[in-house]
């Protein structure tokens, strides 16, 4: 039967609630009367565009996420809001383009001192964490809370360190497990967690990220890899806290953001999966750690574990929502919160982790190339979203906060650069395309690039020393960005600078500015 959005929205409210002026609204919208759905949305970490199965990749094994593509619907031109970490997280949870962002990169926050030294941070908490996000900014938990639903998130913050305003519990979360710190996530095995706001010890020994294999150790030779492997692993230990939050909150609508630091380096992965993919791949060279993070025997075999271990605790997700009654009142969304990286043992060529993209160094994470920010997204809603379909529309992170706004009755801010996807998830009624889509990445050389309709305009290398770039690329026949066409299309590079004008605020934070932009996004033509 087919559903139309009017009827859903209908169905999802009746009765009046006052909701918070918190972003100087005072709008009024119904109080539902059925239940309204329960919300999961699945944030990947360093997931390439083609890593799962449903979208092409024929060497690790994902049928749970297939299953749940089959169930749902894929897209295939979503984007994350930027090339690493942070930003993206923080536009995902604001509904802000890069162009309105308060943070537009990792930041460190390297004032406060030794801030990489794993040993430092473990004794000395105020090292731990990234920048902090202003005290004022209202998040996609609060909204969500204040609509009445109870709000978890498990995985990796990196929005703001402990001991200051910017973590999940002050930010619109009312329960919170993982990692507060995405430098301490480096390590799948680490000395500590948080739960809450309170540090949870684990028992594991300190073995800080970037440890090599001990002078004189075999590298073919499995024992000498066992300091990587210790007791407690974080991943078991987060999806146990994320089992026990639906238990806990089922009966209620709620909200669960599951940033799972998988499949990021460091290679560690469950012996039973790594030897599952050794049997498979066969032997092969070792990752001696010469590009960060831990070294590994089979690196292969490890990073492909990680994801089918990933994949295998998604089946579970389903089949406890199942269990308790309440997978068919369940919107789930999977997604990555950028393209594949190619540090640490990660091997995106071996995978083509961004196919038909390519997603190695240049050209995966880190920059504004397809392979970079195009991601994978799947949302499923049992006899809501029809199963096994597709959609192409263009879309991306800071879309959520629209379009949750839609499914869970809060009112929509009017400082959202972003759009509601209700009527494609529903296949029913009118959607609203984007006039464009807009980056700025203030790392990796310095980066901006926009996509209006199938055009991608792209510069680099503004904060370096290498020659600056215009890059001008049609997607519908060039996907791969191979055939620069900029001086073919002066009229699309003018438009684009035209939208970057009128769209670019200039960071607060001066570590985030690009000072050769500042005037606009085309100064000077010098290619």
């Amino acid at each position: 039967m087919k559903i139309s959005i009017k009827s859903t929205v209908s169905l999802l409210m009746a009765g009046t609630l006052f909701w918070s002026c918190r972003d100087g609204s005072n709008a009024q919208a119904d109080q539902p009367t059925s239940p309204r759905p329960n919300i999961i949305y699945i944030l990947a970490d360093d997931l390439g565009y083609a890593e799962v199965g449903a979208y092409g990749q024929e060497k690790i094994e994902t049928p749970n996420i297939d299953a749940l593509a089959s169930s749902g619907m894929l897209f295939t031109q979503h984007y994350s809001s930027a090339p690493v970490c942070a930003p993206a997280r923080y536009m995902l949870l604001t509904g802000k383009h890069a162009g309105h962002a308060y943070i537009r990169s990792n930041s460190e926050w390297k004032e406060r001192g030794d801030v990489w030294n794993y040993r430092a941070m473990a004794k000395d908490s105020t090292l731990e964490g990234q920048g902090p996000m202003p005290k004022s900014t209202v998040t996609l938990a609060h909204r969500l809370k204040d609509a009445g639903y109870v709000t978890g998130m498990v995985g990796k913050w990196g929005l703001g360190a402990p001991h200051t305003h910017s973590i999940p519990n002050t930010m619109g979360f009312d329960f919170f497990f993982g990692f507060n710190c995405q430098r301490q996530a480096h390590t799948y095995y680490p000395l500590h967690l948080y739960k809450n706001k309170e540090r949870v010890h684990l028992s594991n020994d300190t073995i800080a990220p970037n440890t090599r294999l001990p002078e004189g150790a075999d590298p073919n030779d499995p024992a000498s890899y066992s300091n990587y492997t210790l007791t407690d692993y974080a991943p078991d230990l987060m999806f146990r806290e994320l089992g026990n939050f639906i238990s806990d909150n089922g009966q209620k609508p709620f909200f669960l953001y599951w940033a799972t630091p998988i499949p990021h380096v460091a290679l560690q992965a469950p012996k039973r999966w790594v030897d599952y993919y050794i049997e498979k791949f066969g032997e092969e060279e070792p990752y001696l750690g010469e590009r960060g993070y831990f070294p590994h025997k089979n690196p292969h075999a490890a990073y492909a574990a990680m994801v089918s271990y990933l994949d295998e605790n998604i089946g579970k997700l389903v089949r406890q929502l199942k269990d308790e009654g309440i997978y068919e009142n369940t919107l789930i969304v999977f997604t990555s919160d950028n393209g594949p990286s190619y540090a640490g043992g990660a091997d995106p060529s071996f995978f083509e982790s961004a196919k038909p993209f390519e997603g190695s160094w240049g050209r995966g994470k880190g920059y504004l190339y397809e392979g970079g920010i195009r991601v994978p997204m799947i949302a499923a809603w049992p006899n809501k979203i029809p199963a096994g379909t597709k959609s192409d529309l263009v879309s991306a992170h800071y879309d959520m906060v629209a379009t949750f706004a839609e499914v869970a009755g809060y009112p929509l801010p009017k400082d959202t650069d972003g759009i509601s996807l209700l009527p494609t998830l529903l296949a029913d009624g009118e959607q609203r395309q984007h006039g464009f889509m807009y980056w700025e990445f203030p790392s990796y050389g310095g980066q901006v690039a926009l996509r209006i309709g199938n055009w991608k305009v792209l510069r680099r290398n503004l904060i370096n020393d290498e020659p600056e770039t215009l890059e001008v690329y049609d997607l519908e026949n060039d996907p791969r960005e191979q055939h620069n066409v900029a001086a073919q299309h002066p009229e699309i590079v003018q438009k684009a600078a035209e939208i970057f004008e009128r769209e670019r605020e200039t960071p607060e934070l001066a570590h985030f500015k690009i000072p050769a932009i500042e005037n606009g996004l085309i100064p000077e033509n010098k290619d």
